[in-house]
């Protein structure tokens, strides 16, 4: 797997306004979801959770009550790839299927 060229970053990132980019570790992206309570914030991760599974590429994540906080980044790219921006593009259709919290 190749790490992401600046160009195509930042092409890939235009279609996921919600992810936040920053430099470390070679390339990460980032998002927080808040959702209405533990029960929906737990069905989200537990779903990603089996589409990670299926392709092989895990988030690190961390979870308080409502609150999702996932990282994306390819180890073995050392950096962004374009494992990254899939799974990225998968769980924002996910979330999508969340009521937003009050």
């Amino acid at each position: 797997m190749q790490r992401l060229t600046d160009a195509q970053r930042e092409h890939a990132l235009a279609s996921l306004p919600a992810w936040g980019y920053a430099p470390e570790r070679g390339g990460l992206i980032q998002r927080r979801f808040t959702f209405a309570n533990f029960t929906q914030a737990f069905a989200f991760m537990t779903e990603v959770a089996l589409h990670a599974e299926k392709s092989d590429h895990h988030p690190e994540w961390f979870n308080v009550y409502n609150r999702v906080e996932i990282t994306l980044t390819t180890h073995d790219a050392e950096g962004l790839s374009e494992r990254d921006i899939a799974l990225a593009r998968r769980i924002d259709a996910i979330a999508a299927r969340f009521a937003p919290a009050p």
